[in-house]
C-alpha cells in the first residue's frame, strides 16, 4: 500500500454522536492524527451545542446539534458513533453524497437478510459496497469501499481469537465464548441494569443466547458458536475466555503456527503464549492481546482475548480502519 507522503492537507473529518463514550475517544485520537482535521463534531438527534468537560484543552470547540447537511459540507470522511436506527438512516445518505462513512454502529455488519430484519430492524437493505470493519480481516478491502460497518466489541475479541484457528481447521466441536464486559459496552445512556447500585460488587449474565453479536461472530467464523456475555462492575474493558477442542493429530505447534502467521504484519495483535492477558495489559489502548493454553490429554484449549472496548472494540478500530482506507500508517495517532 502507499502512504500519503504529506500531511498539509489533511483529510477533513466529522464525528456524529461526538457526547457518548465511543464519540469522545474518537475526538480525542482524531484531534491528534496528523492525517486529519475536525471539521465537524455533532451529537446525537435533538441534541444542542454544549462543550465536553473531559475534553477541555483537547477539543474545546463546541459539540453541535446533529445536522446532515452541515455534515455532509464540511467533512470528506464521517464516524458514525449513533444509534442504529439513526445510522441505518443517515449513512447511505452520505454515502451518497460521496463522503466515506465509517459506522460504529450495528447498522450494517449482518450481510444475511433475515439476521438483519431480527436484530436491525431499521436496515432492511445492506448497500453493495459496505465492508465489515474487522481491519485484521479486511484490510484489503477498505480502500474500495464508502461504506465501513465497524465490527462490534465482542465479535473484535472473539473473531480476533478464533479466525485463524477455524480457517486453519484447528477446532473440532462446539465453540464456547465467555464473554465479560465493563459497563462503559452498555452505552452512556443510563438502564437499570448500568445503574451504579445494580451493577457495583456484582457480576451478572445476560444475552444468552439472545445477544445480537452472536450472530455477528457466526457469521465471520461461518460455524455455530454457543456465547454468553456478562458485565463486570469496571469501566472499560472486555475479557473473553473461549473454549475449543483441537482435532486429533493437530498439536499446540499447529496452533502458534496458525496465530502467528495470521498476525506477523498486524500491528495491534499481541500474541502472549502460555502468559495469559488481562484487561489491564490493554486499557487506553488499541490492542488486542491473545494467550492461550492446551490441554494434550483433552486436546482442550483455552483461548483469552482482552480488548478495550471503547478502543480496539470501537473509536480505535474505525481510526485504524480509516488509517487503511486512506492510506497512512495503520498506526497512525493510535500509538
Amino acid at each position: 500500500m502507499i502512504l500519503m507522503n504529506s500531511y498539509a492537507n489533511p483529510v477533513r473529518v466529522g464525528v456524529a454522536g461526538a457526547t457518548g463514550y465511543t464519540g469522545v475517544e474518537l475526538l480525542r485520537f482524531l484531534v491528534r492524527h496528523p492525517g486529519a482535521r475536525i471539521a465537524a463534531a455533532m451529537g446525537s438527534p435533538g441534541s444542542t451545542a454544549r462543550r465536553v468537560p473531559s475534553l477541555a484543552r483537547v477539543w474545546d470547540a463546541p459539540v453541535e446539534g446533529l445536522d446532515l447537511d452541515t455534515l455532509a459540507s464540511s467533512a470528506d470522511a464521517v464516524f458514525l458513533a449513533l444509534p442504529d436506527e439513526v445510522s441505518a438512516e443517515i449513512a447511505p445518505a452520505l454515502v451518497s453524497r460521496g463522503k466515506r462513512v465509517f459506522d460504529l454502529s450495528g447498522a450494517f455488519r449482518l450481510r444475511d437478510a433475515d439476521q438483519r430484519r431480527r436484530w436491525y430492524p431499521h436496515s432492511p437493505d445492506l448497500p453493495a459496497s459496505v465492508v465489515y470493519g474487522l481491519t485484521e480481516r479486511y484490510r484489503n478491502d477498505l480502500a474500495g469501499s464508502p461504506l465501513i460497518a465497524c465490527a462490534g466489541c465482542y465479535p473484535t475479541a472473539a473473531l480476533l481469537a478464533l479466525l485463524p484457528l477455524v480457517s486453519a481447521g484447528l477446532v473440532d466441536g462446539p465453540i464456547i465464548i465467555d464473554a465479560k464486559s465493563g459497563v462503559s459496552g452498555a452505552g452512556k445512556t443510563p438502564t437499570e441494569r448500568t445503574h451504579f447500585s445494580e451493577c457495583h460488587g456484582s457480576l451478572s449474565a445476560y444475552g444468552v443466547f439472545s445477544h445480537r453479536h452472536a450472530a455477528e461472530i457466526e457469521q465471520e467464523l461461518g460455524v455455530p458458536v454457543t456465547f454468553v456475555p456478562h458485565l463486570v462492575p469496571i469501566d472499560r474493558g472486555i475479557l473473553e475466555t473461549i473454549y475449543v477442542t483441537l482435532p486429533r493429530g493437530a498439536s499446540g505447534t499447529d496452533v502458534a503456527a496458525a496465530l502467528e502467521s495470521a498476525y506477523a504484519d498486524s500491528p495491534f495483535v499481541r500474541l502472549t503464549g502460555n502468559d495469559l492477558p488481562e484487561i489491564k495489559h490493554v486499557a487506553h489502548t488499541n490492542f488486542c492481546d491473545i494467550g492461550w493454553r492446551i490441554n494434550d490429554r483433552t486436546r482442550q484449549i483455552v483461548l483469552v482475548s482482552c480488548i478495550d472496548n471503547l478502543v480496539k472494540g470501537a473509536a480505535g478500530q474505525a481510526v485504524q480502519n480509516f488509517n487503511v482506507a486512506f492510506g497512512f500508517d495503520e498506526r497512525l495517532g493510535l500509538n
